[in-house]
């Protein structure tokens, strides 16, 4: 008992370290992007370097916020599957942000010196070389600390309990939520995700309207579902890594739809981020044009999730005798008191 109080204890400094570092990257972002100057300045402010910082901007504070209120419930019941799935959230967090690192020295290695030079681009990367020893010290303090392991059977408490236990701890919110709440959200778990990352894009999207003064409404309907879906593919990957949501078990048929639309969402995201790139590939010429853009991003989503799809409908075919493997065991064992009765 000691060495899991002991073990959590460890486990929560480390988490606490890899919130620091997390902190201090989502300065430096938000300086880097919503400063105009610094911004002009910045050796990633392109694509496809862009696309990876902004899905890091506002991905990394949420998965900040979540692992800060679940520290508040440290000590409730279950606290061995909570030490496991907050250090796998902190990992997701500090892989989130060393691949934003990488992305973006790869920007600073691709563009010219000239580019690269002035006050506000030295200042970036010397945040830039920052940004990498946090990240380093983190992911190995959270590689020494852990052992990413997660249990055959699924995970028996979730983030989704915690949430409930301190609800009920709140007068205001007591009536308000309970464990009916939980079950619901918990067989609903992929429409939850669908409505929160489609508020968060809409919330996105609508602040980037008003700031560029869009007034194409094809333009701000293809952003509302390339951030919406890449917001879903976040949510979904996080979810299957950290147990936010412990989803009961899906049909075969269920599970093949949301990998392939999963899918097919990480390529709208990854062809936003190469369109320049894509475009002569597939003969679309230079996207000057709203409509052939978003051709380009969702054909490329669509394409990929019907190849997905009959890829795993080929790879992953019924199984018929396994599923009678399964239960005959059951069967069996039922039927052994009435072969006892007989004999008797």
């Amino acid at each position: 008992m000691e060495h899991v109080k002991e073990n959590g204890r460890a486990s929560s400094a480390v988490v606490w370290a890899s919130l620091g570092a997390a902190g201090v990257f989502e300065a430096l972002t938000v300086l880097e992007t919503q400063d105009k100057t610094v911004r002009a300045a910045s050796p990633w402010q392109d694509d496809p370097y862009d696309v990876v910082v902004s899905l890091a901007q506002f991905a990394v504070p949420m998965l900040a916020l979540v692992i800060a209120l679940r520290l508040l419930a440290w000590r409730a019941p279950g606290g061995a599957e909570r030490v496991r799935q907050t250090a796998r959230a902190a990992g997701a967090m500090v892989t989130l942000v060393g691949l934003t690192v990488v992305s973006e020295w790869a920007a600073v290695i691709a563009r010219t010196p000239a580019s690269s030079s002035g006050t506000w681009a030295s200042v970036l990367i010397g945040g830039l070389v920052v940004n990498s020893v946090l990240t380093v010290v983190a992911a190995v303090s959270l590689g020494r600390c852990h052992r990413w392991r997660r249990s055959s059977g699924g995970w028996r408490n979730d983030w989704l309990g915690d949430a409930v236990f301190l609800c009920r701890r709140i007068p205001i919110l007591r009536r308000w939520v309970g464990p009916d709440a939980a079950v619901w959200a918990r067989r609903r778990a992929l429409t939850v995700f669908i409505t929160l990352s489609t508020l968060a894009a809409a919330a996105i999207t609508g602040a980037q309207a008003v700031g560029e003064r869009w007034t194409d409404p094809l333009l701000v309907v293809w952003m509302l579902i390339v951030v919406a879906t890449s917001n879903l593919t976040f949510c979904v990957i996080s979810n299957a890594v950290a147990g936010f949501i412990a989803r009961p078990p899906r049909t075969r048929a269920r599970r093949i739809a949301e990998t392939s639309a999963v899918a097919g969402c990480v390529a709208i995201s990854a062809a936003t981020a190469f369109r320049d790139t894509l475009s002569p590939v597939f003969g679309t010429g230079s996207l000057t044009s709203v409509p052939a853009l978003a051709a380009l991003t969702l054909g490329a989503g669509l394409a990929t999730s019907l190849v997905t799809a009959a890829l795993l409908l080929a790879c992953l075919p019924y199984d018929s005798i396994g599923s009678r493997r399964r239960f005959g065991a059951a069967a069996t064992h039922l039927r052994r008191p009435d072969k006892h009765r007989r004999k008797a």
